[in-house]
């Protein structure tokens, strides 16, 4: 991923989809394995915080449009 700018949501799923495909390709070192399992879990979080947030936003239009605001 760049450096330069954040990930997208989009770009992240998409990483986390091609580490599962190199993890189930046969003959992964070890090393790389376990690489790749801790980069994905720290998407999959970032994924989840992300969605969380959202989810606030979505809940508190909801509310306002509920409320007549």
């Amino acid at each position: 991923m760049s450096d330069t700018a954040p990930a997208t949501f989009e770009v992240k799923l998409d990483r986390i989809d091609a580490i599962l495909k190199e993890l189930e390709t046969p003959n992964v070192p070890l090393d790389r394995a376990i690489a790749l399992f801790k980069e994905g879990k720290t998407l999959v979080r970032e994924c989840e915080v992300a969605l969380r947030a959202n989810q606030e936003l979505i809940d508190a239009a909801l509310g306002d449009a509920a409320g007549g605001g």
